[in-house]
Protein backbone atom coordinates (compact mmCIF):
# COMPACT_ATOMS: atom_id res chain seq x y z
CA UNK A 1 0.00 0.00 0.00
CA UNK A 2 1.67 3.58 -0.94
CA UNK A 3 2.27 5.93 1.93
CA UNK A 4 -0.54 8.02 2.89
CA UNK A 5 0.16 12.14 2.04
CA UNK A 6 -0.78 14.73 3.66
CA UNK A 7 -0.82 18.10 3.06
CA UNK A 8 -0.29 20.93 6.17
CA UNK A 9 -1.76 24.36 5.51
CA UNK A 10 -0.61 27.24 8.31
CA UNK A 11 -2.28 29.84 9.72
CA UNK A 12 -1.23 32.62 11.99
CA UNK A 13 2.12 33.50 13.69
CA UNK A 14 5.33 31.85 14.12
CA UNK A 15 4.71 30.07 16.96
CA UNK A 16 2.34 28.04 14.83
CA UNK A 17 4.96 27.74 12.00
CA UNK A 18 6.78 25.81 14.80
CA UNK A 19 3.80 23.55 15.84
CA UNK A 20 3.56 22.62 11.47
CA UNK A 21 7.29 22.16 11.45
CA UNK A 22 6.72 19.41 14.24
CA UNK A 23 3.58 18.07 12.86
CA UNK A 24 5.49 17.24 9.96
CA UNK A 25 8.09 15.71 11.38
CA UNK A 26 6.27 13.52 13.32
CA UNK A 27 4.08 12.42 10.53
CA UNK A 28 7.39 11.82 8.66
CA UNK A 29 9.05 9.84 11.24
CA UNK A 30 5.50 7.51 11.17
CA UNK A 31 6.08 7.54 7.43
CA UNK A 32 4.13 9.74 6.02
CA UNK A 33 4.50 11.74 3.06
CA UNK A 34 4.29 15.55 3.81
CA UNK A 35 3.31 16.86 0.26
CA UNK A 36 1.79 20.55 0.24
CA UNK A 37 2.46 20.23 -4.27
CA UNK A 38 0.17 17.01 -4.94
CA UNK A 39 -2.89 17.66 -6.69
CA UNK A 40 -4.69 14.81 -4.56
CA UNK A 41 -3.91 13.79 -0.56
CA UNK A 42 -4.93 11.74 1.91
CA UNK A 43 -5.20 14.41 4.38
CA UNK A 44 -5.12 17.94 4.82
CA UNK A 45 -4.52 19.59 8.18
CA UNK A 46 -5.57 23.35 9.00
CA UNK A 47 -3.39 24.90 11.49
CA UNK A 48 -5.88 27.87 12.24
CA UNK A 49 -5.13 30.98 14.34
CA UNK A 50 -7.45 32.14 16.93
CA UNK A 51 -6.08 35.62 18.04
CA UNK A 52 -8.35 37.85 16.47
CA UNK A 53 -11.88 37.85 14.57
CA UNK A 54 -9.63 38.54 11.37
CA UNK A 55 -7.49 35.37 11.65
CA UNK A 56 -10.83 33.70 13.09
CA UNK A 57 -12.62 34.60 9.60
CA UNK A 58 -9.29 33.29 7.54
CA UNK A 59 -8.97 30.39 9.20
CA UNK A 60 -12.33 29.30 8.94
CA UNK A 61 -12.49 29.97 5.04
CA UNK A 62 -9.19 27.64 4.83
CA UNK A 63 -11.52 24.66 6.50
CA UNK A 64 -14.24 25.51 4.09
CA UNK A 65 -11.84 25.18 0.95
CA UNK A 66 -10.57 22.45 2.10
CA UNK A 67 -13.68 20.80 2.86
CA UNK A 68 -14.54 21.72 -0.90
CA UNK A 69 -11.60 19.84 -1.60
CA UNK A 70 -12.37 16.91 -0.04
CA UNK A 71 -16.05 17.05 -1.62
CA UNK A 72 -14.51 17.16 -4.96
CA UNK A 73 -12.83 14.02 -4.35
CA UNK A 74 -9.04 15.49 -4.39
CA UNK A 75 -8.69 14.93 -0.18
CA UNK A 76 -9.50 12.09 1.54
CA UNK A 77 -10.38 13.81 5.04
CA UNK A 78 -9.50 17.29 6.52
CA UNK A 79 -8.57 17.59 10.44
CA UNK A 80 -8.68 20.82 11.58
CA UNK A 81 -6.39 21.29 14.27
CA UNK A 82 -4.58 24.25 16.57
CA UNK A 83 -5.81 27.33 18.37
CA UNK A 84 -9.01 28.02 16.54
CA UNK A 85 -10.32 24.74 17.24
CA UNK A 86 -9.17 25.17 20.80
CA UNK A 87 -10.73 28.03 21.58
CA UNK A 88 -14.69 27.41 19.81
CA UNK A 89 -14.27 23.18 20.60
CA UNK A 90 -17.64 22.18 19.19
CA UNK A 91 -18.66 25.65 18.11
CA UNK A 92 -16.50 25.79 15.21
CA UNK A 93 -17.89 22.36 13.72
CA UNK A 94 -21.20 24.45 13.51
CA UNK A 95 -19.48 27.33 11.80
CA UNK A 96 -17.04 25.11 9.44
CA UNK A 97 -18.63 21.58 9.08
CA UNK A 98 -17.69 18.75 7.32
CA UNK A 99 -13.98 18.14 8.76
CA UNK A 100 -13.11 14.48 9.64
CA UNK A 101 -11.38 15.93 13.52
CA UNK A 102 -11.50 18.86 15.49
CA UNK A 103 -8.05 19.07 17.05
CA UNK A 104 -6.93 21.74 19.80
CA UNK A 105 -3.58 22.65 20.49
CA UNK A 106 -0.58 20.93 22.35
CA UNK A 107 -0.92 18.03 20.49
CA UNK A 108 2.31 17.56 17.71
CA UNK A 109 3.75 14.89 19.16
CA UNK A 110 1.09 12.69 18.94
CA UNK A 111 -0.13 14.03 15.73
CA UNK A 112 0.78 10.34 13.88
CA UNK A 113 -1.94 9.20 16.08
CA UNK A 114 -4.46 11.68 15.03
CA UNK A 115 -4.07 11.63 11.40
CA UNK A 116 -4.21 7.47 11.65
CA UNK A 117 -7.08 7.31 13.81
CA UNK A 118 -9.04 9.79 11.52
CA UNK A 119 -7.86 7.85 7.96
CA UNK A 120 -10.08 4.83 9.22
CA UNK A 121 -12.88 6.62 10.71
CA UNK A 122 -16.25 7.84 9.18
CA UNK A 123 -17.50 10.36 11.98
CA UNK A 124 -16.20 13.26 13.01
CA UNK A 125 -14.75 13.40 15.70
CA UNK A 126 -13.32 16.85 18.12
CA UNK A 127 -10.80 16.45 20.83
CA UNK A 128 -9.97 19.87 22.91
CA UNK A 129 -9.29 19.20 26.30
CA UNK A 130 -7.76 21.81 28.45
CA UNK A 131 -4.34 22.12 26.75
CA UNK A 132 -1.44 19.45 28.02
CA UNK A 133 1.45 20.37 25.86
CA UNK A 134 3.58 17.87 24.35
CA UNK A 135 6.77 17.98 23.36
CA UNK A 136 7.60 16.46 20.20
CA UNK A 137 10.97 14.96 19.70
CA UNK A 138 13.83 17.36 19.14
CA UNK A 139 14.73 14.91 16.10
CA UNK A 140 11.60 14.76 14.52
CA UNK A 141 10.79 18.54 13.37
CA UNK A 142 11.23 18.96 9.46
CA UNK A 143 12.25 22.50 9.15
CA UNK A 144 10.17 24.30 6.31
CA UNK A 145 12.20 27.74 6.08
CA UNK A 146 15.50 28.69 5.64
CA UNK A 147 18.18 26.66 6.76
CA UNK A 148 20.13 29.33 8.48
CA UNK A 149 17.23 30.71 10.57
CA UNK A 150 14.88 29.39 12.69
CA UNK A 151 12.30 29.75 15.50
CA UNK A 152 12.73 27.92 18.84
CA UNK A 153 9.74 27.65 20.88
CA UNK A 154 10.58 27.81 24.79
CA UNK A 155 7.64 27.91 25.92
CA UNK A 156 3.65 27.70 26.01
CA UNK A 157 0.78 29.44 26.99
CA UNK A 158 -0.07 32.75 29.17
CA UNK A 159 -0.45 33.65 32.55
CA UNK A 160 -0.91 37.27 32.48
CA UNK A 161 -4.78 38.21 32.53
CA UNK A 162 -4.79 41.30 29.63
CA UNK A 163 -8.06 42.47 29.28
CA UNK A 164 -8.00 42.48 25.63
CA UNK A 165 -6.39 38.90 24.94
CA UNK A 166 -7.75 35.70 24.10
CA UNK A 167 -4.50 33.58 24.47
CA UNK A 168 -4.58 32.24 27.46
CA UNK A 169 -8.36 31.32 27.13
CA UNK A 170 -7.39 28.56 24.41
CA UNK A 171 -3.26 28.38 24.94
CA UNK A 172 -3.45 27.36 28.92
CA UNK A 173 -1.43 28.75 31.21
CA UNK A 174 2.53 28.88 30.85
CA UNK A 175 4.46 25.79 30.96
CA UNK A 176 8.45 25.82 29.81
CA UNK A 177 10.18 23.56 27.99
CA UNK A 178 13.11 21.98 29.90
CA UNK A 179 16.34 24.40 29.72
CA UNK A 180 18.32 20.78 28.53
CA UNK A 181 15.34 20.48 26.02
CA UNK A 182 15.51 23.40 24.01
CA UNK A 183 20.00 23.15 24.61
CA UNK A 184 19.49 19.77 23.16
CA UNK A 185 17.38 21.62 19.80
CA UNK A 186 19.16 24.64 19.50
CA UNK A 187 22.31 22.33 19.10
CA UNK A 188 20.37 20.10 16.45
CA UNK A 189 19.08 23.18 14.66
CA UNK A 190 23.29 24.71 14.88
CA UNK A 191 23.92 20.98 13.48
CA UNK A 192 21.10 21.25 10.60
CA UNK A 193 23.45 24.97 9.59
CA UNK A 194 21.00 27.03 11.78
CA UNK A 195 22.84 30.81 12.28
CA UNK A 196 20.34 32.39 13.63
CA UNK A 197 18.12 31.22 16.22
CA UNK A 198 15.02 33.01 17.40
CA UNK A 199 13.71 31.98 21.07
CA UNK A 200 9.82 32.56 20.78
CA UNK A 201 6.96 32.70 23.72
CA UNK A 202 3.87 34.79 24.47
CA UNK A 203 5.97 35.84 27.49
CA UNK A 204 9.86 34.86 27.09
CA UNK A 205 10.97 37.13 30.66
CA UNK A 206 8.91 34.27 32.42
CA UNK A 207 10.83 31.42 31.07
CA UNK A 208 11.71 28.95 33.31
CA UNK A 209 9.77 30.31 36.41
CA UNK A 210 7.54 27.31 36.81
CA UNK A 211 9.96 24.61 36.39
CA UNK A 212 12.98 25.89 38.98
CA UNK A 213 11.06 28.50 41.18
CA UNK A 214 13.38 31.26 39.25
CA UNK A 215 13.49 33.26 36.26
CA UNK A 216 15.81 31.64 33.88
CA UNK A 217 16.31 33.60 30.70
CA UNK A 218 19.38 34.83 31.57
CA UNK A 219 21.13 31.59 32.42
CA UNK A 220 19.05 30.07 29.06
CA UNK A 221 21.03 32.98 27.18
CA UNK A 222 24.13 32.31 28.48
CA UNK A 223 24.23 28.32 27.90
CA UNK A 224 23.02 29.29 24.19
CA UNK A 225 26.24 31.44 23.30
CA UNK A 226 28.54 29.08 24.29
CA UNK A 227 26.90 27.25 21.25
CA UNK A 228 29.52 27.46 18.75
CA UNK A 229 27.60 27.25 15.79
CA UNK A 230 25.76 29.83 16.29
CA UNK A 231 26.30 33.67 15.01
CA UNK A 232 22.71 34.87 16.50
CA UNK A 233 20.05 34.37 19.20
CA UNK A 234 17.24 36.82 18.79
CA UNK A 235 14.31 36.82 21.65
CA UNK A 236 10.73 37.75 21.45
CA UNK A 237 8.88 38.90 23.42
CA UNK A 238 9.55 40.76 26.29
CA UNK A 239 6.87 41.78 29.77
CA UNK A 240 7.66 44.95 30.41
CA UNK A 241 8.06 44.62 34.51
CA UNK A 242 10.54 42.08 33.76
CA UNK A 243 13.00 43.27 31.61
CA UNK A 244 15.47 42.97 34.59
CA UNK A 245 18.64 43.94 35.06
CA UNK A 246 19.80 40.53 35.18
CA UNK A 247 18.08 40.22 31.71
CA UNK A 248 20.27 43.53 30.35
CA UNK A 249 23.22 42.62 31.39
CA UNK A 250 23.13 38.89 29.98
CA UNK A 251 22.02 40.80 26.31
CA UNK A 252 24.63 43.38 26.82
CA UNK A 253 27.74 40.81 27.64
CA UNK A 254 26.92 38.29 25.29
CA UNK A 255 28.32 38.78 22.08
CA UNK A 256 26.47 35.98 20.45
CA UNK A 257 22.58 37.47 21.82
CA UNK A 258 21.10 39.92 19.33
CA UNK A 259 20.78 43.66 20.53
CA UNK A 260 17.00 43.30 19.98
CA UNK A 261 14.12 43.33 21.62
CA UNK A 262 10.21 43.34 21.31
CA UNK A 263 8.55 44.42 23.79
CA UNK A 264 4.78 44.83 23.45
CA UNK A 265 3.57 47.42 25.74
CA UNK A 266 -0.32 48.19 23.94
CA UNK A 267 -0.43 51.82 25.25
CA UNK A 268 1.51 54.26 27.48
CA UNK A 269 -1.61 56.03 29.24
CA UNK A 270 -1.78 54.37 33.02
CA UNK A 271 -5.63 55.32 32.86
CA UNK A 272 -5.40 53.01 29.42
CA UNK A 273 -2.85 50.52 30.71
CA UNK A 274 -5.03 50.10 34.12
CA UNK A 275 -8.47 48.66 32.07
CA UNK A 276 -6.16 46.65 29.90
CA UNK A 277 -4.39 44.88 33.25
CA UNK A 278 -1.00 45.79 32.02
CA UNK A 279 1.87 46.96 34.63
CA UNK A 280 3.51 50.60 34.46
CA UNK A 281 3.06 53.28 32.48
CA UNK A 282 4.39 55.72 29.72
CA UNK A 283 7.59 57.33 32.56
CA UNK A 284 8.57 54.23 33.84
CA UNK A 285 8.49 52.78 29.79
CA UNK A 286 10.86 55.95 29.25
CA UNK A 287 12.80 54.73 32.32
CA UNK A 288 13.77 51.42 31.17
CA UNK A 289 14.00 51.93 27.40
CA UNK A 290 16.94 54.59 28.80
CA UNK A 291 18.27 51.66 30.88
CA UNK A 292 18.38 49.51 27.90
CA UNK A 293 20.13 51.92 25.71
CA UNK A 294 22.57 52.87 28.07
CA UNK A 295 23.80 49.20 28.66
CA UNK A 296 23.14 48.52 24.62
CA UNK A 297 23.99 51.91 22.57
CA UNK A 298 22.76 49.97 18.99
CA UNK A 299 20.06 48.44 20.87
CA UNK A 300 16.95 48.11 18.22
CA UNK A 301 13.68 48.42 20.73
CA UNK A 302 10.42 47.13 19.10
CA UNK A 303 6.76 47.65 20.35
CA UNK A 304 2.73 47.29 19.31
CA UNK A 305 0.18 49.02 20.46
CA UNK A 306 -3.67 48.83 20.26
CA UNK A 307 -5.39 52.19 19.57
CA UNK A 308 -9.02 52.49 20.20
CA UNK A 309 -9.55 50.33 23.57
CA UNK A 310 -12.77 50.87 25.00
CA UNK A 311 -12.84 53.87 26.90
CA UNK A 312 -9.41 55.54 25.40
CA UNK A 313 -10.37 59.20 25.40
CA UNK A 314 -8.58 62.22 23.28
CA UNK A 315 -6.15 62.89 25.56
CA UNK A 316 -5.15 59.32 26.14
CA UNK A 317 -4.32 59.03 22.65
CA UNK A 318 -2.32 62.04 22.68
CA UNK A 319 -0.17 60.96 25.70
CA UNK A 320 0.07 57.82 23.66
CA UNK A 321 1.59 60.30 20.74
CA UNK A 322 3.92 61.91 23.12
CA UNK A 323 5.17 58.61 24.28
CA UNK A 324 5.80 57.61 20.57
CA UNK A 325 7.52 61.31 20.04
CA UNK A 326 9.50 60.98 23.11
CA UNK A 327 10.09 57.02 22.93
CA UNK A 328 11.80 57.45 19.58
CA UNK A 329 11.83 53.25 18.97
CA UNK A 330 13.20 51.69 15.95
CA UNK A 331 9.61 50.01 15.28
CA UNK A 332 6.50 51.03 15.78
CA UNK A 333 3.33 47.96 14.90
CA UNK A 334 -0.26 49.04 15.69
CA UNK A 335 -3.44 46.91 16.08
CA UNK A 336 -6.77 48.33 16.04
CA UNK A 337 -9.05 47.43 19.00
CA UNK A 338 -10.68 44.01 18.48
CA UNK A 339 -13.52 43.39 20.27
CA UNK A 340 -13.28 39.47 21.10
CA UNK A 341 -15.74 37.41 22.55
CA UNK A 342 -14.97 36.13 25.67
CA UNK A 343 -12.36 39.10 26.70
CA UNK A 344 -13.63 41.39 29.67
CA UNK A 345 -12.54 44.19 27.20
CA UNK A 346 -15.64 42.90 25.00
CA UNK A 347 -18.41 44.28 27.33
CA UNK A 348 -16.45 47.53 28.49
CA UNK A 349 -18.22 50.78 28.04
CA UNK A 350 -16.80 53.17 26.11
CA UNK A 351 -16.37 51.26 22.51
CA UNK A 352 -14.45 53.57 20.24
CA UNK A 353 -15.96 53.84 16.64
CA UNK A 354 -14.52 52.02 14.00
CA UNK A 355 -13.72 55.36 11.91
CA UNK A 356 -11.82 57.24 15.62
CA UNK A 357 -9.71 53.79 15.84
CA UNK A 358 -8.30 54.39 12.03
CA UNK A 359 -8.34 57.88 12.28
CA UNK A 360 -6.15 57.80 15.42
CA UNK A 361 -3.99 54.18 14.02
CA UNK A 362 -3.38 56.51 10.67
CA UNK A 363 -2.28 59.48 12.85
CA UNK A 364 0.22 56.92 14.75
CA UNK A 365 1.51 55.43 12.05
CA UNK A 366 2.46 58.10 10.36
CA UNK A 367 4.54 59.90 12.80
CA UNK A 368 6.34 56.71 13.62
CA UNK A 369 6.95 56.59 9.97
CA UNK A 370 8.84 59.84 10.51
CA UNK A 371 11.10 58.56 13.45
CA UNK A 372 11.46 55.26 11.86
CA UNK A 373 13.11 57.33 9.03
CA UNK A 374 15.41 59.21 11.46
CA UNK A 375 16.46 56.15 13.60
CA UNK A 376 17.65 54.76 10.27
CA UNK A 377 18.84 57.69 8.76
CA UNK A 378 21.33 57.47 11.69
CA UNK A 379 22.71 54.30 10.25
CA UNK A 380 24.25 55.87 6.94
CA UNK A 381 27.97 55.74 6.66
CA UNK A 382 28.11 52.90 9.17
CA UNK A 383 28.42 49.21 9.20
CA UNK A 384 26.34 46.39 10.05
CA UNK A 385 26.02 42.67 10.07
CA UNK A 386 24.07 41.54 7.54
CA UNK A 387 22.68 37.98 7.15
CA UNK A 388 22.07 37.46 3.32
CA UNK A 389 18.85 36.03 2.46
CA UNK A 390 18.07 36.53 -0.82
CA UNK A 391 19.11 37.87 -4.40
CA UNK A 392 16.86 40.33 -6.52
CA UNK A 393 17.28 42.05 -9.65
CA UNK A 394 21.17 42.61 -8.74
CA UNK A 395 20.57 43.02 -5.22
CA UNK A 396 21.31 40.90 -2.20
CA UNK A 397 18.80 41.04 0.62
CA UNK A 398 19.68 40.52 4.11
CA UNK A 399 18.73 41.25 7.98
CA UNK A 400 20.68 42.77 10.58
CA UNK A 401 20.33 42.43 14.38
CA UNK A 402 17.63 45.36 13.74
CA UNK A 403 15.36 43.43 12.43
CA UNK A 404 13.22 40.02 13.03
CA UNK A 405 12.33 37.57 10.27
CA UNK A 406 9.15 38.59 8.38
CA UNK A 407 8.42 41.21 11.58
CA UNK A 408 11.03 44.41 10.64
CA UNK A 409 12.48 46.29 7.55
CA UNK A 410 15.47 44.84 5.18
CA UNK A 411 18.92 45.73 4.12
CA UNK A 412 19.22 46.14 0.73
CA UNK A 413 23.06 46.13 -1.14
CA UNK A 414 25.49 45.36 -3.86
CA UNK A 415 28.22 43.06 -3.33
CA UNK A 416 29.46 39.22 -3.67
CA UNK A 417 28.06 37.64 -1.12
CA UNK A 418 25.47 34.33 -0.90
CA UNK A 419 22.49 33.56 1.29
CA UNK A 420 23.16 32.31 4.23
CA UNK A 421 26.49 34.24 4.58
CA UNK A 422 26.85 36.66 7.34
CA UNK A 423 28.64 39.94 5.58
CA UNK A 424 29.43 43.71 7.19
CA UNK A 425 27.08 46.31 4.91
CA UNK A 426 27.92 49.82 4.86
CA UNK A 427 24.57 51.78 5.17
CA UNK A 428 24.22 54.46 2.11
CA UNK A 429 20.65 55.73 1.91
CA UNK A 430 17.63 55.10 4.21
CA UNK A 431 13.65 54.50 3.87
CA UNK A 432 11.27 54.68 6.62
CA UNK A 433 11.66 50.69 6.71
CA UNK A 434 14.56 49.50 4.95
CA UNK A 435 17.87 50.38 4.70
CA UNK A 436 20.63 50.01 1.40
CA UNK A 437 24.36 49.67 1.45
CA UNK A 438 27.53 48.32 0.13
CA UNK A 439 29.18 45.22 0.92
CA UNK A 440 32.42 46.22 3.15
CA UNK A 441 35.34 44.76 0.21
CA UNK A 442 33.50 44.03 -2.09
CA UNK A 443 34.31 45.56 -5.72
CA UNK A 444 29.95 45.52 -7.45
CA UNK A 445 29.36 48.91 -6.88
CA UNK A 446 25.73 50.34 -7.76
CA UNK A 447 25.65 52.11 -11.18
CA UNK A 448 22.18 54.13 -10.38
CA UNK A 449 20.79 55.61 -7.31
CA UNK A 450 19.21 53.38 -5.10
CA UNK A 451 15.45 53.58 -5.22
CA UNK A 452 13.25 51.69 -2.59
CA UNK A 453 12.15 48.37 -3.25
CA UNK A 454 9.38 47.95 -1.04
CA UNK A 455 7.01 50.67 0.25
CA UNK A 456 4.82 48.91 2.45
CA UNK A 457 5.05 48.83 5.94
CA UNK A 458 5.93 45.49 7.76
CA UNK A 459 2.99 43.49 9.41
CA UNK A 460 2.82 43.50 13.42
CA UNK A 461 3.57 40.25 15.19
CA UNK A 462 1.09 38.05 17.26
Amino acid sequence: MPEAKVRIVTLGCAKNDVDSEEIAGVLQASGYSVDGTSATTDAIVINTCGFLEASKQESIQAILDAVAEKNAGRASKVIVAGCLAQRLGPELMRLAPGADAYVGVGQMGRFDEIVRDTLTRSEPTIDVAAPHHRWADIPTRARSGQPWSAYLKVSEGCDHKCTFCTIPSFRGKHESKPIERVLAEANHLARQGTREINLIAQDVTQYGYDLYKEFTLPRLLRELNSIEALDWIRILYFYPNRLTDEVIEAMATLPKVAKYIDIPLQHAHPDTLRRMKRPWDGERYLKIIEKVRAAMPDVAIRTTFIVGFPGETGKEFQYLLDFTEAARLDRVGAFLFSQEPGTPSHDMPGQVSQKVKEDRYHQLMSLQQEISLEVNEGWIGRSLKVLVEAQQDGWLIGRSHRDAPDIDGLVFFKGEARPGDLVDVEVTEAEPYDLFGQQVGSSVKSRKKMEPLRMAPPKAPQ
